[in-house]
């Protein structure tokens, strides 16, 4: 991966390439704004969800994607891409009416029966990325998504941040086009989301007006929320991806080592799907842990 400017790199290229569906991106970035923050509703206490979390997810695949392999994707992908990083997370934000209605084909009574005290906020969290699709199918019109070809990638993509299999080429099509012929190289774009958002874990995901440890009485979320402030930042370089953490209690460093094991999971599985599955690779090869003293 060359090194360059890659800020801003997927919205400049787009603007470039097609001012239309760059356009498109950026009125569904004003519009939902209000939407993504109201996964607070639910979830006053949890990382951020909105479309501060989008924009860094965004941020995460300027990076993993960088100025070489940005010039081999097409206006179509980098639509679909930076439409999926922006609405991947709106299913955490749904009204009660909206899950009502864009819950009805997830298997929620069996959730609830295995999950005995379950509650809605418990359902959404754990079928966001299905209630997330189902949103942008819903308001498909409202986000002038322009073809059915682009809503079902935008709609995979989404889903493809968590728990899907990246692997099933039914879910995730090598070779999905749209009217014009272009490919949207589904695995990838999915990989990179799915990472991206894998690796969204630094204390600055979590500005102190979105919580108050002190105030917390779970012991659970205080130590969550603990793990997440430890982390001092995540970069990615070329090969791998540095967590630098600051010094914590050794639960809490506990906590962080199997989060880290998490994404190499994540990551493993990402590089699989985009090499097998597109024409792209992912570079990096492992999540490392540097201690802030070190």
């Amino acid at each position: 991966m060359a090194n360059g400017n890659k800020e801003y790199l997927l919205e400049d290229r787009l603007r470039q390439l097609d001012p239309d569906l760059h356009r498109r991106f950026k009125d569904t970035v004003f519009a939902m704004q209000h939407t993504l923050f109201r996964f607070l509703q639910l979830f006053p206490e949890f990382t951020d969800h909105s479309m501060l979390h989008s924009i860094t997810v965004i941020d995460f695949c300027n990076q993993l994607i960088g100025p070489d392999q940005v010039r081999e994707l097409n206006a179509d992908a980098i639509y679909t891409l930076l439409m999926g990083c922006y609405l991947h997370d709106v299913g955490m934000g749904v009204s009660m009416d909206q899950y009502r209605e864009l819950s009805r084909d997830l298997p929620v009574d069996q959730y609830l029966s295995s999950h005995p005290g379950a509650e809605v906020k418990d359902v959404v969290r754990d079928f966001h990325q299905e209630l997330s699709a189902a949103y942008v199918q819903k308001y498909a019109e409202f986000l002038e998504i322009p073809s059915s070809e682009h809503l079902f990638a935008i709609m995979q993509v989404c889903r493809g941040h968590r728990k899907v299999d990246l692997l099933d080429q039914t879910l995730f099509p090598p070779h999905w086009k749209v009217a014009n012929g272009n490919e949207v190289y589904l695995p990838y774009l999915s990989s990179l989301i799915r990472l991206a958002d894998e690796i969204d874990v630094a204390a600055a995901r979590n500005p102190g007006m979105l919580y108050d440890i002190e105030r917390m009485v779970d012991e659970h979320e205080i130590d969550y929320h603990k793990r997440h402030k430890a982390v001092r930042s995540m970069t990615i370089t070329d090969d791998a991806f540095i967590l630098r953490m600051d010094p914590c209690e050794e639960r809490i460093e506990r906590m962080i080592d199997k989060m880290i094991q998490k994404m190499q999971v994540a990551l493993d599985l990402c590089r699989t799907a985009t090499a097998e599955n597109s024409p792209f690779t992912i570079s990096q090869e492992q999540v490392v842990r540097v201690r802030t003293s070190e």
